[in-house]
């Protein structure tokens, strides 16, 4: 909308780079361009704001299929004012010279247009397709459709409008039809996530299974090794034994030895020590017997006072003394 500024009597005019002014007055065209800006007497001045700017225009009608299914259309037409005296010549884009805002409803007028033109072209292609045609392939095929439509209309031109772009956002069946297209294709889903799961499942068994075959190898393994541990201990032992056994027989019959020469030492010993005492008993009886009677009666009472008990002192009375010393004197007489 125009930006209209009033001053004593006057008023001025200021519009958008992408609005179109057509000025006349008195019925001559004063002015004519976009964005301009000029001064004008509201109660002569006739004017008209047509906008150039690209406009989006959102559609959304039902139609039927071959089928006489209903499906819903959802797109949008993009489309701007390329020649604006025609369209402000076709349509009512006046404007009210003290407020600027437009005195009907061109805007409207084009979507309705554009609306029922387009409408009327999807609907005649949908007519003549299936279902399941129109939800698979009925997009491309409307779009270009409602295209080629627009494009051949004739009043589209002699209006001034030039369509830029057609969308088509979605074509859609009814609530129950889509949850019933939807079902085989679910049902497909659902068997191929059971199918996943089953595969899922049986994978993992076969890896428990594997791991169960790895745990009893290793504990097979582990016996086997366990086996030849207790062989080998068995063995060692056994070897132990053996040498155990050779080393006490050495021990033994170093032993043996030893006491074998130990015993003939003695022997010797003993031997050597039996004749020297037969010399020198032999000795002692030939001295003894070369001695005089009265030397070996000394020699034994001498032997026997030193196996006597020790003696500290002794009492002879004189009668004692005397007999006795007659005695020895008798005795050394006769000898």
């Amino acid at each position: 909308m125009a930006d209209i500024t009033r001053r004593a009597g006057w008023r001025h005019l200021r519009s958008a780079p992408t609005a179109h002014i057509r000025h006349h007055r008195r019925g001559r065209l004063v002015h004519d361009g976009t964005g301009l800006s000029f001064w004008y007497r509201s109660l002569s001045a006739a004017l008209s704001e047509v906008p150039v700017n690209d406009r989006e225009l959102a559609m959304a009608f039902h139609a039927r299929t071959a089928d006489f299914q209903d499906v819903s259309v959802q797109s949008t037409v993009t489309y701007r004012i390329g020649e604006p005296e025609a369209a402000a010549t076709r349509l009512d884009f006046s404007i009210d010279p003290d407020t600027g805002a437009w005195r009907g409803a061109p805007l409207e007028q084009i979507a309705t247009l554009l609306t029922e033109t387009a409408q009327q072209h999807a609907l005649d292609v949908l007519a003549r397709t299936p279902l399941a045609a129109a939800l698979v392939d009925g997009v491309a095929a409307v779009r270009d459709r409602i295209a080629a439509g627009l494009a051949a209309e004739p009043r589209l031109p002699a209006t001034g409008i030039e369509v830029v772009a057609v969308r088509v956002v979605a074509i859609r069946p009814e609530p129950e039809v889509e949850r019933a297209l939807r079902t085989p294709a679910r049902e497909q889903i659902q068997q191929e996530a059971d199918r996943a799961t089953y595969e899922r499942r049986a994978v993992a068994v076969e890896r428990e299974r594997t791991i169960a075959e790895n745990e009893l190898a290793s504990k097979i393994e582990l016996a086997r090794q366990e086996e030849r541990l207790v062989d080998q201990r068995g063995t060692n032992a056994r070897r132990e034994a053996e040498e155990s056994a050779a080393a006490d027989a050495v021990r033994a019959e170093a032993e043996a030895v030893r006491k074998v020469r130990l015993a003939r030492a003695e022997a010797e010993a003993a031997r050597e020590v039996g004749e020297a005492r037969a010399q020198a008993q032999a000795a002692w009886l030939r001295v003894h017997g070369e001695v005089e009677t009265g030397t070996l009666h000394a020699l034994a009472a001498t032997r026997a006072a030193e196996n006597l008990p020790r003696i500290e002192s002794v009492t002879v009375s004189p009668d004692v003394l005397t007999a006795l010393l007659g005695r020895l004197g008798g005795g050394g007489a006769s000898s």
